[in-house]
């Protein structure tokens, strides 16, 4: 049984532990940072927003680590297999970016040399920006996209860490909002439609205890005409009084039990590229995943060290809504990630 938040109020207690854990449909729980009771070089707060098609994504992030700072620009090309992440970091930041303490309204905006990340959201319009002027080879990337249509339901998990009693983390996913907009680099303009084009958002604040792996997979289109999505993911923090998996279809929420992903083992390792089998333990998730590219990447400094392999590809299998509709899924473009983190 998972226990859904219904009612507003604190996120935290009066000693920085979570106080009321499990699974909500928006962001009812406050997030203040002052109620936080661990060092400032422990938190953790970031705005992540993936937007793509069939044939192209991007993803943006601006991201306070405590003692690193980050901006983070990638764009993938799924016809021609090109991906390019690029991503400058600044010291130190400690909550100087002062990003919002809610999802909803506020404005998320960070510069490192010559990169600049702009979020905007009022009136339920997201307005990004990007500017990198040697993103690679020296060539620069110009994106804005524009976000409307925001579903009526999201997910937002509230996880503790039974290890630490002050650790905890506060995240939002929203999936399948509409997107609008151009990426322009070496020459060549992607552009976003809301056709075909969409936009999700991880929203994430929390303190992080140093070591940990999460698995994280998202998709969103269309299917049978209708706006459809999902949230899947586990492997950190304490998730007995819920996980983040969650169906969207036609705007609402129709949660899901525990999955696990399947990724296919080679000589002893993970297979990445190689099809995937992602099933839920109720049932009523049960998608094979078909790899197209991987954006892997490995930063070890001793100390800090990520790991990553977030896969792109298509979906194809079936889901089964809260009233008992099943729902026939087929090459729905999306991703699924593993994410080792010492931090």
């Amino acid at each position: 049984m998972q226990h859904e938040i219904t009612q507003a109020g604190r996120l935290l207690d009066e000693k920085g532990a979570l106080r009321e854990p499990g699974w909500a449909r928006r962001l009812l729980l406050e997030y203040r940072r002052e109620d936080i009771k661990a060092s400032k070089l422990r938190i953790k707060e970031w705005d992540y927003y993936l937007i793509y098609n069939d044939d192209y994504a991007l993803a943006l992030t601006i991201d306070d680590n405590g003692y690193m700072s980050l901006l983070s620009a990638s764009l993938l090309d799924f016809k021609e297999g090109f991906e390019q992440t690029t991503s400058p970091i600044g010291a130190f930041p400690m909550g100087k970016l002062n990003l919002p303490s809610s999802s909803a309204e506020g404005i998320s905006e960070h510069k490192i040399g010559k990169a600049q990340l702009r979020f905007e959201t009022k009136n339920g319009v997201r307005k990004l920006f990007c500017s990198m002027e040697n993103f690679k080879d020296k060539k620069p990337l110009h994106a804005e996209v524009t976000l409307t249509g925001e579903p009526e339901d999201s997910m937002v998990i509230a996880t503790p860490f039974a290890e630490k009693k002050t650790a905890f983390y506060y995240n939002q996913k929203i999936i399948g909002m509409r997107a609008e907009g151009k990426v322009s680099f070496d020459g060549r303009d992607y552009i976003f439609t809301p056709d075909n084009s969409f936009g999700l958002l991880d929203w994430g604040r929390g303190v992080w205890t140093y070591k940990n792996t999460w698995y994280w997979g998202a998709a969103q289109g269309l299917v049978n005409g209708e706006v459809f999505g999902f949230n899947i993911g586990y492997g950190f923090g304490d998730t007995s009084a819920a996980s983040e998996n969650i169906i969207f279809y036609k705007g609402k929420a129709h949660k899901i039990d525990r999955l696990t992903f399947g990724i296919p083992q080679k000589n002893g390792k993970d297979d990445f590229l190689s099809p995937w089998k992602i099933r839920s333990n109720d049932g009523r998730f049960s998608l094979d995943f078909l790899p197209i590219m991987d954006r892997a990447s490995d930063t070890n400094a001793l100390l800090i060290r990520s790991d990553q392999h977030q896969v792109f590809g298509r979906f194809s299998g079936e889901v089964i809504l809260d009233d008992g509709t099943k729902l026939e899924i087929k090459d729905l473009t999306g991703f699924a990630e593993k994410v080792f983190n010492k931090w």
